[in-house]
């Protein structure tokens, strides 16, 4: 007789920093609570799970109920707990010490409330680089969970993925266990029957265990899914199914510890990466609607071979994404130099959770309440740090792009301005409101947008993804899982963007030329000229290749004035300035003025289908060349524009 297959069930339960609590109070009753308690009392067990720092936080608040129950079985070792990063962040993405002290204060939070140090680790989105391996085992963690195509890209057989295997970085190391992705895509989506075949075949086949790693919102969290997994009774059969395939010998249920435990295969070097479609969705169009061609090849769709981009990418294609990013790693940086406070440093800890930094099939970086989440961590990170400070302003490469800016602190703001892309304010960040007026997504064209001007209307985008949705409930056809429920057509993305958001960005246009929206053509460039700060002020000078200057003046209160001054005769038409705004503020501009306002709205694709997302506005104002001069004024103070 064959020996049973060991089956490893690991399940990641996970809600954002700055999620709505409706969100997170309907998942814990529709889809942790019940998942935990009908696997429970159909003897599915042991399993392994890990829920994050976030979520661990909320149902300390809200229902330590729950929490009781978890505790419970960890104590009857029912469930192994597993660690990650202490606010989910992708580790990959965080200073080195970070990534330690993340991952050591997530398992003494994991032994706090649940009562045991985890020894495994869920990694954020299976984010992976070779060197994680060394700070995860300085941070106390013998093994990890990585998918499968990390081993296969890197030449391995699927045969060969049975068996846990170690891997190294500076002298450490750590075990890893490949997640079955077939099974991934099986589970919860496929019939019963289906996956039995599955388990039944890989006995024959010799296999000796199988890791299942996936999203616990699978299991009635994703649209349709509730209705799937329980009111159509798939999770009761696939519990059936899996006990009749204990007694018959087939699998026996393991933890992934009990897995990490089994004979090394010895020892490997996975390749960096994540997992399939989330190395997509980090490609700009172009080279994602290349990649998708070539999976839609029948013999390369899932071929390991057939790589995209690296998570990081996301801070190229997104610049609020990358300030966000930069701004954590300088105030992380801050925060060590001045002994770690640590109010500071939980501050900064939330603000690299990472859903806010990425887009994919969920809204991620696109949505506003997320990202202000981020803001709020940092500006509250930055006013502790810098309590005490004086003005200040300093000139370095702060976003890592090979041009300087100009970072002014110290009093209650904190501003950066790129000289290199037309002397603009790139961030302003007010400490005391915990707001960036710049926290702004630009409209992008996205791979998952049709060509412009041939798409339906949107309602019917809307009517055909609403119908896709009912084609659902066959339970001999199984359910669309979440990356195959795309319309059939795509809608047209909304007017592009030709430049990232920024507050004063210049142009000059000829005659009364109206810019409804920002010209494609390059901003005014301009040279810093000098710096002066004073107790009250930061003042910056430029001087623009036309011969405009500028200045801009950052006042400790928060008001951020800007002047322009140019010869009438070097100005053929009219010169331009924008703002760009997350939040309303009060503006002042100098007269004889003309105005022009615009929403931003952007169209993204999300677990309920395309949502149209209002980001913001700009407001762009114009002078005359017989001016001579303009001036413009932002206040510190709300006060929300009417019609622009």
């Amino acid at each position: 007789m064959s020996t049973p297959v060991d089956f490893a069930f690991a399940l990641h339960d996970h809600q954002p920093v700055g999620n709505f609590d409706h969100v997170f109070r309907e998942h814990v009753d529709e889809v942790y609570r019940p998942f935990l308690e009908i696997t429970a009392a159909a003897g599915f067990r042991p399993i392994s799970l890990h829920v994050s720092g976030p979520l661990l936080d909320w149902l300390e608040a809200n229902d330590r109920a729950l929490l009781d129950l978890i505790g419970r079985e960890v104590a009857d070792g029912r469930i192994e707990p597993l660690g990650s990063g202490r606010t989910e962040p992708i580790l990959a993405a965080l200073p080195r010490p970070d990534r330690i002290e993340q991952i050591e204060r997530m398992s003494e939070r994991v032994a706090e409330l649940l009562g045991r140090v985890p020894k495994g680790l869920w990694l954020t989105e299976r984010v992976w680089e070779q060197d994680l391996a060394a700070d995860i085992s300085e941070a106390g963690i013998e093994y990890l969970l990585l998918d499968d195509r990390h081993f296969l890209s890197a030449g391995m057989s699927r045969e060969e993925l049975d068996r846990p295997y170690r891997t190294e970085s500076d002298g450490r190391s750590a075990d890893v266990l490949p997640i079955d992705e077939r099974l991934r895509y099986l589970i919860p989506f496929e019939r019963v029957e289906e996956i039995e075949s599955f388990f039944r075949h890989r006995q024959a086949d010799g296999t000796r265990a199988i890791v299942l790693g996936d999203d616990g919102e699978k299991f009635g969290g994703w649209p349709g899914t509730r209705r799937w997994v329980y009111e159509r009774g798939w999770l009761d059969r696939f519990l059936r199914m899996v006990d009749d395939l204990r007694q018959a010998g087939v699998v026996d249920l393991i933890t992934t510890g009990r897995a990490a435990q089994g004979d090394s295969g010895g020892l490997v070097y996975p390749t960096p990466g994540s997992y399939r479609e989330m190395e997509g969705w980090t490609l700009p169009r172009p080279a994602a609607l290349r990649l998708e061609a070539l999976r839609g090849d029948p013999g390369l769709e899932s071929h390991p071979s057939v790589r995209g981009g690296h998570w990081k990418n996301f801070q190229r294609r997104y610049p609020v994404s990358n300030l966000m990013h930069k701004t954590a790693l300088h105030l992380s940086g801050l925060c060590r130099e001045r002994g770690d406070p640590p109010a500071a440093r939980s501050a900064v800890e939330r603000a690299q959770c990472n859903d806010a930094y990425w887009h994919g099939v969920f809204g991620g970086v696109y949505l506003p309440h997320l990202r202000q989440a981020i803001w709020r961590e940092l500006a509250s990170a930055e006013a502790t740090l810098r309590a005490d400070d004086a003005l200040s302003a300093e000139a370095f490469d702060f976003d890592f792009d090979g041009h300087d800016e100009i970072v002014i602190t110290g009093g209650s703001c904190s501003v950066v301005i790129s000289p290199s892309r037309g002397g603009a304010i790139e961030s302003l960040l007010r400490l005391d409101a915990g707001e960036n007026d710049l926290d702004m997504l630009g409209r992008h064209f996205e791979a998952y947008h049709g060509d412009p001007g041939s798409a339906p209307p949107w309602s019917a985008v809307r009517d055909l993804w609403a119908a896709a949705r009912l084609a659902e409930d066959d339970e001999d056809a199984g359910h669309a899982s979440i990356h195959d429920r795309e319309p059939l057509e795509r809608p047209a993305p909304p007017a592009i963007d030709a430049h990232p958001p920024a507050i004063f960005r210049e142009w000059i246009l000829p005659g009364d030329a109206d810019p409804g929206r920002s010209p494609s053509a390059p901003p005014l460039a301009y040279e810093v000229t000098d710096i002066e700060v004073t107790d009250e002020s930061v003042v910056l000078s430029m001087i623009g290749r036309t011969g405009l200057t500028k200045r801009i003046e950052v006042l400790r209160d928060g008001e951020v004035r800007m002047s322009l001054e140019w010869d009438a005769a070097a100005i053929d038409g009219s010169v331009w300035t924008e703002v760009w705004l997350a939040h309303g503020r009060s503006l002042r501009p100098s007269e004889p003025f003309r105005k022009v306002h615009e929403d931003v709205v952007t169209l993204a694709r999300s677990e309920r289908g395309y949502e149209e997302v209002r980001q913001g506005e700009i407001v762009r104002f114009g002078w005359p060349a017989s001016a001579l001069r303009a001036t413009l004024v932002i206040g510190p103070w709300q006060q929300f524009l009417a019609g622009g």
